[in-house]
């Protein structure tokens, strides 16, 4: 009893851990896209006839803090999960955790790469306004793209997997001292899959609106917590080809 008592306390511990540095890592993104990153933005990035490497290089950034803070708080049962269950040979189960979010995070980093190589095109092609947001037409084709993928066998299969961190682990746990990483891998794969249009749509919103990246937070989390978050998410793509549909329109 002593010994189960004392593992209990070990593994709170290590999901207390895991948790905190969560949260510390989503509010030091939300606080740097509210105090931080427009002013730099404001000053380099306005009005500009091209772009040079090093505003390519700010754009990666700038999309790649927009992803922690949009995205980590919806894989936090999974960190937990893992906190819980311990991961690779001789680590512990923080460790684990943390290295689950490394690799995570590098796929959403390359999708950063990818949106800001987006940004680049379009701003070279005159179809991003000063304020970083699309023209009328491309932007009602972006919506209606986006609403009807919200409808697709891809969505409703990648939502499926987002719901389910024990599912995951049971059917796909990876052994040995990368396995977590590589876990963390698969996992930000089905979760881009998922989530890479919702995201897309920051060129029609606005790149810095900080109440569209609360919105798409927050949905992002009732998606994949709830049971009938496919039919918000369809519900949502409906609204989203309306106004798609009324933006080609004007």
């Amino acid at each position: 009893m002593r010994n189960a008592l004392r593992l209990n306390t070990i593994v709170e511990r290590d999901r207390m851990i895991a948790a905190g540095g969560m949260l510390g890592l989503i509010a030091l993104a939300w606080a740097y896209l509210v105090l931080v990153m427009p002013q730099p933005l404001a000053v380099a990035m306005p009005d500009l006839s091209h772009w040079g490497f090093q505003h390519f290089v700010m754009a990666v950034a700038m999309w790649t803090v927009m992803m922690v803070a949009m995205m980590l708080p919806s894989v936090g049962p999974w960190v937990a999960a893992l906190s819980t269950i311990g991961g690779g040979a001789g680590m512990t189960r923080e460790l684990s955790a943390g290295e689950f979010l490394v690799g995570y995070l590098l796929v959403w980093t390359g999708y950063s790469v990818a949106a800001a190589s987006a940004q680049w095109g379009l701003h070279e092609a005159g179809w991003l306004s000063s304020a970083s947001v699309l023209d009328a037409w491309p932007a009602g084709f972006l919506l209606i793209a986006t609403g009807v993928f919200q409808w697709t066998p891809a969505k409703a299969a990648c939502l499926e997997h987002c719901r389910s961190p024990i599912g995951f682990f049971l059917t796909s746990w990876r052994s040995g001292r990368s396995g977590p990483f590589r876990m963390g891998v698969q996992h930000g794969v089905f979760c881009v899959a998922c989530c890479w249009a919702l995201m897309a749509l920051s060129f029609v919103a606005g790149i810095m609106n900080l109440i569209w990246m609360v919105f798409v937070t927050l949905f992002v989390l009732v998606d994949h917590a709830v049971a009938r978050g496919l039919w918000l998410g369809r519900a949502t793509g409906a609204g989203l080809v309306a106004w798609g549909a009324w933006l080609l329109m004007l």
